[in-house]
């Protein structure tokens, strides 16, 4: 078994193979995600909710493979250090990756309140109960006649949350774009492949 601590010392010192490959699905999933929701699905569909539900498995699994990943996906390693250089995100971009965490899962956590948790496949019986003329399972015994026991803020709250997400995601890309033109490096291509070295 290998020692961590001679590992750590040698990614230090050698440069790393960036973003191994669970850093970079959930990325470019939740990437994904957040554009097909915000965008192009409609909200309280099933699909969006089939999104929202992989979104947060995602999630999740990224803040696990925080504590338990290789060292340049650890929570310790998005501001290591005083070097000019740093191993993983820069202190701007750390503050961005957890800015937009906890607004992902702010958005997660009232998207499951103002469904009542209710699962893709619930959705889906729901729609088709309703094209068929259905309409009473659109009303239960506990929802006060249509609105959920915390009222409106929910999805107040969501709204508002996705909003921000989106902006989130368009400085995230701006400062990508500033920074990359800035140190002369491709920042999108290491995200792709996982490789920081320079070729040739």
């Amino acid at each position: 078994m290998a020692d961590p601590w001679t590992s750590e010392r040698q990614a230090r010192i050698a440069p790393p193979d960036l973003w191994d490959p669970l850093v970079r699905i959930s990325h470019w999933g939740i990437a994904f995600i957040v554009v097909m929701n915000a965008l192009l699905t409609k909200g309280g569909s099933p699909l969006h909710l089939w999104l929202g539900w992989i979104g947060m498995a995602l999630l999740l699994l990224r803040l696990v493979w925080g504590v338990l990943g290789p060292v340049e996906a650890r929570f310790s390693a998005l501001v290591s250090g005083r070097a000019p250089q740093y191993r993983s995100h820069n202190p701007a971009g750390a503050l961005m990756v957890y800015a937009f965490w906890v607004t992902l899962a702010v958005v997660i956590g009232t998207g499951l309140l103002r469904t009542g948790g209710q699962t893709p496949m619930a959705a889906a019986r729901e729609d088709a109960a309703v094209a068929s003329g259905d309409w009473s399972v659109l009303v239960t015994e506990t929802d006060g006649g249509g609105e959920s026991r915390f009222g409106t803020l929910p999805g107040e709250v969501h709204t508002v949350a996705a909003n921000l997400l989106l902006i989130l995601a368009a400085l995230h890309v701006a400062g990508v774009a500033v920074e990359s033109r800035a140190m002369r490096r491709n920042l999108v291509a290491p995200m792709l492949t996982g490789s920081k070295r320079r070729r040739g």
